[in-house]
């Protein structure tokens, strides 16, 4: 069996595994996302050495069969959902993992919950990025959009309910959409792998179904003005959910986006174009919604509707002559490094509402919180959104700017730049609280100084400064999607 079928099989198992044994749930899930995560990196070094790899499930190839293909750029999507995913994981192990774990009967019940939605996520993730036609993509999206959903009641709260309800509603009209534009792609071309867009983006009846299979896509990423559902869902889950929503499941459909972008032809400018302006429209909108916001989570929420934004503004302006710029590059890198900070952001509110017993932003001051490693990861994080060196949304930023300044495109310089000025002015809220210094707040034995949450939030948060000094291995494996 190859590295590539077992990145599918193997977590969509463990998850029947661990819903048929709820109180070991843990046995299964930190051990397959582990495992999951070596296999990733055995296949990212392998593309790395010998290129592109493709697989024909059955031996049938496109169109009639079934297609996963492992580039560069799946490569990277592959690691980065592996790597943020094994730390959430452990992160999750305060719920217990063994079944005999001395845990609330609310973390036991989570515990049980959490890792067959988790481990279901995981494997629906990694279908995506490895699929190589436009129907197989919507399954994954199916299999995902219920994941989510479900991660995002795991609290039972009345206020998770009402967020998963309206994500729920919003992936069923995503789908529709979706699935509506792969009917009509068949009906145009008689085929849906991906790389008959080209062929979709110079017919009109084409054009339609890229049109609708983007805006599906749109409502699944929350891109501005389809975003109404994510800031709620995102805030109203468990900080782990949080995390795993924020900066991996999002992600997905960013991803077929970009997929999109770069296989099309002349026909997809008026589409690259509507991607951009609304991603400028979401950066703009996701930063004032964060400015207004009272409680941290939701902070931190409405700053990956603006974070999402910028992406879409990447991939919209990036084009499909991937040999004479890198602003598909950009998009990607940028991805990466939202992910590694956006989890260590929700993990580490999380840590930060456990010590003070809220997240209201007028609570973070210095008499009742003294600098952690969860205000610190949060910080470090923060330096990573904003784009400052030498951190990976630095890098991303830098190669999307350079690009745009190459071809005299100063209007969306300007607005790139805004968005970071505002990124900056939201995140400072936080970070010029937490860091102010001041008395501990009394923590009892059930709330020791160092938890778990704070190791997960701050080695996500260094991962994403370091990953700016060691780009090169990320770039060099997107380099492989050219070829």
């Amino acid at each position: 069996m190859s590295d590539i079928s077992l990145l599918i099989l193997l977590p969509l198992l463990a998850a029947v595994c661990a819903a048929a044994t709820p109180r070991a749930a843990g046995l299964w899930g930190l051990p397959a996302s582990i495992l999951t995560g070596i296999i990733a990196l055995w296949l990212a070094l392998d593309v790395l050495q010998n290129g592109a790899q493709e697989i024909a499930i059955g031996g049938w190839i496109a169109p009639l069969g079934i297609v996963f293909v492992a580039d560069g750029l799946a490569a990277l999507m592959l690691l980065m959902t592996s790597g943020v995913g094994i730390v959430v994981s452990i992160q999750a192990t305060s719920w217990g993992v063994w079944p005999s774990s001395n845990v609330s009967e609310k973390a036991a019940t989570m515990r049980a919950g959490f890792w067959p939605l988790w481990l279901a996520t995981l494997g629906a993730l990694n279908a995506l990025f490895l699929s190589g036609d436009l129907f197989n993509i919507y399954v994954a999206f199916e299999i995902l959009g219920l994941t989510a959903v479900g991660l995002t009641a795991l609290s039972g709260t009345p206020s998770a309910l009402r967020a998963a309800f309206d994500y729920l509603s919003a992936g069923l009209a995503g789908s529709l959409l979706l699935l509506l534009g792969v009917a009509l792609a068949y009906s145009a071309v008689g085929r849906v792998d991906i790389e008959v867009v080209p062929l979709l983006a110079d017919t009109t009846s084409g054009r339609i179904a890229l049109a609708l299979i983007v805006a599906g896509l749109a409502v699944k990423a929350a891109l501005f003005p389809l975003h109404f559902w994510m800031p709620a869902a995102h805030s109203s889950a468990t900080p782990v959910a949080s995390a795993l929503l924020s900066a991996l499941v999002v992600k997905g459909a960013l991803y077929v986006i970009l997929r999109i972008s770069m296989e099309g032809g002349v026909g997809m400018e008026t589409l690259r174009l509507a991607i951009a302006v609304l991603g400028a429209g979401a950066m703009l909108w996701g930063a004032w919604g964060a400015l207004q916001a009272t409680r941290l989570k939701l902070l931190v929420a409405q700053s990956t509707v603006a974070q999402i934004g910028l992406i879409a503004m990447a991939i919209g302006l990036a084009g499909d002559n991937l040999q004479q710029n890198g602003l598909w590059q950009a998009a990607a890198l940028l991805m990466l490094s939202h992910a590694l900070a956006k989890a260590a952001m929700f993990i580490a509110v999380g840590r930060i509402a456990e010590e003070l017993g809220h997240d209201r932003l007028s609570g973070l001051n210095r008499k009742e919180l003294r600098p952690g490693a969860a205000e610190f990861a949060f910080a470090i994080a923060s330096i990573s959104l904003i784009g400052l060196p030498p951190t990976a949304g630095f890098i991303g930023k830098w190669i999307l700017i350079d690009g745009l300044i190459a071809r005299d495109a100063w209007i969306w310089v300007a607005l790139i730049l805004l968005g970071t000025a505002l990124s900056a002015a939201y995140l400072s809220r936080v970070v010029s609280r937490c860091l102010r210094g001041g008395p501990h707040v009394s923590l009892d034995a059930h709330h020791p100084p160092w938890r778990t949450g704070d190791v997960a939030a701050l080695g996500l948060a260094t991962s994403a400064l370091l990953l700016g000094l060691a780009s090169a291995f990320p770039l060099s494996l997107l380099e492989i999607a050219l070829k």
